[in-house]
This record gives C-alpha cells, sequence and structure tokens, in this order.
C-alpha cells in the first residue's frame, strides 16, 4: 500500500478519513487502566523467575562473555 500525503488530500479527504478511523476505534473493546496494570504486574512477577534481567545469565550460558584477555609483552 502506498504511503499517502496528507498534505495532498482535500479537506473532505481527510474529514473522511478521519471519520473512518474514529468508526475503528469506536469499535474497540476497553478496559479500565486499573485492570489491565493488575493483570500486567501479574504477568511480569508470574515470569520474573525465568527472567535473565532480573536473575542474570549463567557464565556458561552467556554469549557476551569475554572469551579471553589482551597480553602486552
Amino acid at each position: 500500500m502506498p504511503a499517502i500525503n496528507i498534505e495532498d488530500l482535500t479537506e473532505k479527504d481527510k474529514l473522511k478519513m478521519e471519520v473512518e478511523q474514529l468508526r475503528k476505534e469506536v469499535k474497540l473493546e476497553r478496559e479500565p487502566v486499573s485492570k489491565c496494570s493488575e493483570e500486567i504486574k501479574n504477568y511480569i512477577e508470574e515470569r520474573s523467575a525465568e527472567d535473565p534481567l532480573v536473575k542474570g545469565i549463567p557464565e556458561d550460558q552467556n554469549p557476551f562473555k569475554e572469551k579471553g584477555g589482551c597480553v602486552i609483552a
């Protein structure tokens, strides 16, 4: 789908696009932030045991571990 340059559209076309977008948005099912944030928190807490950013990466599985050092003689 080619990109649309909004500046090249007429005011009528811009309004049609806006109405189309609003029709799509009104059909979206909405949830309260309090419910969604609780679900996100639970999701994160349930998976924190497997999260390498929380528990770290074992040295033998770390792909970024330095292979060797530099020796200057």
